[in-house]
């Protein structure tokens, strides 16, 4: 069974999404072991409780330095027995320590086609907004694994979603997360659970 710890900032739509997925069996051998948010309102937080996984706040705020955050952080994922982190609207960076701990087992959903629209600076609205400003007529998500860089790692699954003349940020963000997020997210934690990622040079391959 595969373990999840899942850190999240925000309201926790992809949290769902993979909560519901695996209620319904669309994932198979994983479970939600620790939500883990850095915000201690976030309603991720009642979503996890609601679900009946443990909910935890660890906060930089709480903590004299960003390094004691850190251990922190990834002491409460090797405590409760996390296989893979799942990244979905964490807005706080993934320092190397935790990278090299969890190896090849750390995802990201990002709301763009990467490497449009990603990197430093480029979160939430921002994204959108700037896909919008540079008329691209075709966005999405990507679903890619998490290295020392920002948005730069391996890439698992990208959905692609059209943009239409009258889309706002907001729109074009609710339609991406519909089309895209809540579906790439899920389908790439069942692929991990079944043993069909690997990567080779950078690159994913997934197994028939």
């Amino acid at each position: 069974m595969l373990k999840l710890g899942i850190l999240v900032s925000g309201g926790g739509t992809n949290l769902q999404a993979i909560l519901d997925a695996i209620a319904s069996g669309r994932i198979r051998n994983a479970c939600v072991s620790v939500v883990i948010s850095n915000n201690r309102g976030a309603y991720a937080l009642e979503r996890a409780a609601a679900a009946g996984v443990k909910g935890r706040c660890i906060s930089p705020k709480d903590y004299e330095n960003r390094d004691l955050f850190y251990q922190a952080l990834l002491q409460e994922l090797q405590e409760n027995g996390v296989d893979l982190v799942v990244l979905a609207g964490f807005l706080v960076g993934i320092p190397p320590m935790i990278v090299n701990a969890y190896e090849n087992r750390i995802i990201n959903i990002h709301p763009s086609l990467i490497p449009s629209f990603c990197g430093t600076g480029y979160y939430g609205l921002r994204v959108h907004e700037a896909a919008l400003q540079r008329g691209v007529k075709v966005t999405g998500a990507t679903v890619h694994f998490v290295d020392t860089g920002t948005d730069t790692g391996p890439i698992i699954l990208q959905k692609a979603v059209e943009i239409r003349e009258d889309d706002t940020p907001q729109s074009l963000q609710r339609r991406v997360m519909e089309q895209a997020e809540w579906q790439i997210l899920p389908e790439a934690v069942s692929l991990i659970a079944q043993g069909r990622i690997e990567v080779n040079n950078g690159k994913v391959r997934i197994k028939p």
